[in-house]
């Protein structure tokens, strides 16, 4: 089933999501402070071409002091937008029977991407 869904995923949508986030990785990784935040947005548009069959856990020892402030600008900056999209999306495929599995993805996907510092694709 996990090479089906990824197959499935990648040709539906996957792999214009993930493209979108490698994007907007490169151009935050062109300024230094943005640095950090474009490598979690390739984690996640890695994560986003390829969902079935990984999960995005907690790093050992996390939170820490700096993933938390890190996360807080995150959520100020407004990227919680991201994790509310995925909300959306899981509702509306959840609504037939044929998108209950790619909606439950985007429902995965809701934490990382409102707290994506600290996280890493298992």
């Amino acid at each position: 089933m996990n090479t089906f869904g990824n197959i499935a995923w990648f040709l539906l949508g996957g792999f214009i999501v993930g493209l979108l986030y490698y994007i907007v990785g490169v151009g935050l990784c062109l300024t230094i402070i943005g640095i950090p935040f474009g490598v979690q947005l390739f984690k996640f548009g890695t994560y986003s071409m390829w969902p079935f069959g990984h999960e995005i856990v907690d790093k050992p020892d996390e939170p820490s002091c700096l993933s938390t402030v890190m996360n807080v600008i995150w959520i100020l900056t407004g990227w919680w937008e991201i994790s509310l999209i995925h909300l959306i999306f899981g509702v509306v495929l959840c609504i037939t029977i044929v998108g209950i599995p790619f909606g439950m993805q985007h429902f995965k996907m809701i934490i990382p991407a409102l707290l994506p510092f600290g996280k890493t694709v298992k």
